[in-house]
């Protein structure tokens, strides 16, 4: 990296600790409460700045109303598993004023797309009639 670029880089990191305390503050906010993962991570203030930071703007993006940004995370953590995530992301959902039936949908659009993925896979290998 240039000198300058690193200076500039060293100067935002610098501000970390307020940048965190700010951007901590939004997320409790927004998801009405603080997820297990960022309390943990406060040992590495400038990682967990930049991964919060980006985060934080993904998970709101201009595109998207925070009802939908909500329900598409509800379908990932479905799809991935994530129970705590999904306690979080129903929660907020509902905050933003997501329904139980519109929470209820998107967690069977994403058990179809888990279900289509284990048929696709494993039909491929099921040998042809003979």
């Amino acid at each position: 990296m240039q000198e300058k670029n690193q200076q500039i880089v060293n100067e935002f990191l610098s501000h970390s600790k307020e940048i965190n305390e700010d951007i901590m503050a939004d997320i409790e906010k927004m998801l009405g409460v603080m997820p297990f993962i960022f309390n943990s991570l406060k040992e590495r203030p400038e990682i967990v700045m930049l991964a919060t930071l980006a985060d934080y703007n993904i998970g709101r993006p201009k595109t998207l109303s925070p009802k939908t940004a909500e329900l598409i995370a509800i379908a990932a953590a479905a799809g991935a598993g994530a129970e705590s995530c999904l306690k979080v992301h129903i929660k907020a959902a509902l905050n933003e004023g997501v329904t139980r039936d519109e929470i209820l949908d998107t967690i069977m659009i994403a058990a179809m797309m888990g279900k289509t993925k284990i048929l696709a896979s494993a039909l491929r290998l099921l040998p042809d009639p003979e």
